[in-house]
């Protein structure tokens, strides 16, 4: 099979490159995603976060460069050569220092192209092309289609999409399906621990919606106090009382002992900024004992709670692993009687407050002397309680969908080299060889 494979140009293969107006819109406050490099990930674009433009300046800035189903995004610039495919049917500008690549189907069948621009060949004309810089590395567009590339037959172009594109549509569903379970869980937190409704409709003499043993847990009123109104019967705590919270540290980096062979997760707040859902399943760096002995708070339990604490403060998750952490992060472990699951809704929802609380002239961070007594509307145990009934099980599924993506994700990251290069033949890609080659 691989004798059948041509090396071929970019241009030649009928790839084109489309270039665009590479100034910056102004935003606004509703219309189309203007997207930018942060926006990709693995893959894909990811909307949320984008910022908004006009539809005027959306018609302007696409009359060059409108993308379209199985166009490809690359960026030329900050992390060149990285792709993602366009979503079909979505409508978006492409910001700065990012161009689509397009192919006519002649040569290059066009769901193939997002995974040819991943493979090994893909990044050797990366090293061979990129101009590095002082501050960016960065692309030519000129010098783009001069990429040359091993492109297999179209049938086997087909395949191999079709292969590469099930795993990755597998994990774009389990994204989604978190998107909706944790939406569920914050929807829920919202209604009972910020807005009342339950207690509000009680007051109000109307039904509160949930079945009578759980609506009994709620009060019929509200009454005043240092945070507004709150349920009667409720308390006022600080988050100190809920959690332990706790800081990390970061061993030095000059004692290999510390983290050569280590075993112990580690984690920054860089181990939060990609996480799709709030979960941490491992960390990029590991330490070994003698590098955990220099932590303070040592190895953190399965369940605690991390948010970062400075640039930016606001990253959250729930470890499913025992980690260690660096100065980065304000780390809580439930205290008995506090869900994790509500601490952790509750520092999203308090965001805007803890942030209110940061100093510091370089940048903002929130110390753990100013975090600690940050107030808390407290429910009663029994309505704490109903909580953890009711959003565990939404939060199990988020991080059985995380684990079922994380395998996927590896079986698709140890074929496409493969596949891309003919080491691995498609007609080769039994259940058996598969699950050979997932090393999990």
């Amino acid at each position: 099979m691989t004798g059948e494979w041509k090396s071929m140009t970019l241009r030649d293969a009928n790839v084109t490159l489309i270039d665009c107006d590479h100034r910056t819109p102004p935003a606004a406050e509703d219309g189309y995603p203007y997207v930018a490099i942060p926006q990709m990930r693995d893959g894909r674009i990811e909307f949320a976060g984008a910022r908004r433009i006009n539809r005027e300046h959306y018609l302007e800035w696409t009359r060059k460069a409108k993308p379209a189903a199985n166009d490809v995004i690359l960026s030329r610039r900050c992390n060149p050569g990285e792709t993602a495919i366009a979503p079909a049917g979505a409508e978006f500008a492409l910001g700065q220092n990012l161009v689509l690549l397009r192919a006519d189907g002649t040569n290059v069948y066009p769901p193939f192209l997002r995974w040819l621009v991943r493979g090994p060949d893909w990044w050797e004309q990366i090293g061979k092309f990129n101009n590095v810089g002082a501050v960016f590395d960065s692309l030519k567009c000129a010098d783009v289609p001069k990429f040359e590339l091993r492109i297999p037959p179209l049938p086997a172009q087909r395949t191999i999409a079709h292969v590469l594109g099930t795993l990755d549509d597998k994990i774009e569903l389990n994204r989604r399906m978190s998107e909706t379970l944790e939406a569920m869980a914050r929807a829920l937190f919202k209604s009972w621990f910020v807005d009342f409704d339950p207690v509000r409709a009680k007051a109000e003499g109307r039904d509160p919606g949930l079945p009578k043993p759980l609506g009994d847990l709620f009060p019929a009123r509200l009454v005043d106090s240092e945070l507004g109104e709150i349920p009667q019967g409720w308390c006022i705590k600080p988050v100190g009382d809920l959690a332990d919270v706790v800081g990390g540290t970061t061993p030095s980096t000059k004692e290999p002992s510390y983290w050569e062979g280590g075993m112990h997760a580690w984690a920054t707040p860089k181990d939060l900024s990609g996480l799709s859902v709030p979960v941490v399943l491992d960390t990029e760096r590991r330490i070994t004992d003698a590098g955990l002995s220099q932590v303070g708070s040592g190895l953190l339990p399965n369940g605690t709670v991390l948010l970062s604490s400075r640039a930016p403060i606001g990253y959250l998750a729930v470890a499913e692993i025992p980690l260690a952490i660096n100065q980065g992060f304000i780390a809580m472990v439930a205290k008995a009687g506090t869900p994790n699951l509500f601490l952790l809704l509750w520092a999203s929802v308090a965001h805007d407050d803890i942030v209110s609380r940061a100093n510091g002239s370089t940048f903002l961070e929130i110390s753990k002397a100013n975090f600690r007594p940050i107030p808390v509307v407290t429910p009663s145990a029994q309505v704490m309680q109903a909580f953890e009934r009711l959003a565990r099980p939404l939060y199990e599924r988020i991080v059985q969908c995380a684990r079922e993506s994380r395998t996927l994700a590896a079986l698709r990251d140890t074929l496409l080299p493969k596949l891309i290069s003919g080491e691995l033949r498609v007609g080769d890609l039994t259940a058996e060889k598969i699950e050979s080659l997932n090393t999990l």
